[in-house]
């Protein structure tokens, strides 16, 4: 049994409306030097199939993120 993590987050360019919210409400609470903010997701599973990279890779591909406007990162433990 694997542990997976799959990082979703928007591509570069992409702009990300979540991230400029935080980033506002951040600065409103007094953290001024914050910049930048990008807003991503992580899931977790466990996967018991064979070919755990390749499987979750075409996950990924398939439904896990959305490849037009997001890149992700896969880490099987």
């Amino acid at each position: 049994m694997a542990k997976v993590k799959v990082h979703v987050f928007l591509k570069p360019g992409v702009l990300d409306v979540q991230g400029k919210a935080v980033e506002g409400a951040l600065k409103g609470l007094g953290w001024g030097g914050v910049a930048d903010v990008r807003v991503g997701k992580l899931i977790e599973f466990d996967y018991a199939g064979d070919n755990v990279e390749a499987e979750v890779k075409r996950m990924c591909e398939t439904l896990l993120a959305n490849t037009v406007i997001e890149s992700y990162r896969i880490e099987v433990g």
